[in-house]
């Protein structure tokens, strides 16, 4: 339903080209040896993973902001829902942080990703290929 979407490809970690190869060499985020471990291109469509040196450096951006809106969650979900101290937030919110550092890091690079790169249906890339050879 979602496919061809930007938000398909950034939950999914696709290629935002082609919506059909992994961007990461590994499935499991907390696999800490191989959590930043992308293909140099796409194997479906060739897209390069890494267009220019230091291109990733943005998704930092991402990451806060990420990470900001889950800090804020957590704070609602404390102090408004349970009324929990501000000393238990503080944990508990750290807490949260370290624990999904991993997907974070990962969807913060596939949202920078696909901030540059637009979907491409497969008649859209065949024609392109066929302009290419």
């Amino acid at each position: 339903m979602l496919e061809g979407t930007k938000i398909y490809s950034i939950l999914k970690l696709k290629c935002p080209r082609c919506h059909e190869g992994d961007l990461f060499l590994t499935k499991n985020p907390y696999n800490y040896s191989n959590i930043e471990k992308m293909p140099d291109v796409c194997p479906v469509c060739k897209e390069k993973y890494w267009p220019e040196p230091g291109f990733y450096y943005g998704a930092m951006y991402v990451s806060y902001a990420l990470t900001i809106a889950l800090s804020v969650a957590v704070f609602v979900a404390m102090i408004v829902l349970w009324h929990f101290d501000v000393m238990w937030y503080l944990g508990l919110n750290a807490a949260a942080i370290v624990l999904l550092f991993p997907p974070i890091f990962r969807v913060s690079r596939a949202a920078w990703f696909n901030f540059f790169v637009s979907y491409k249906t497969p008649e859209e890339r065949a024609l392109l290929n066929q302009k290419k050879a």
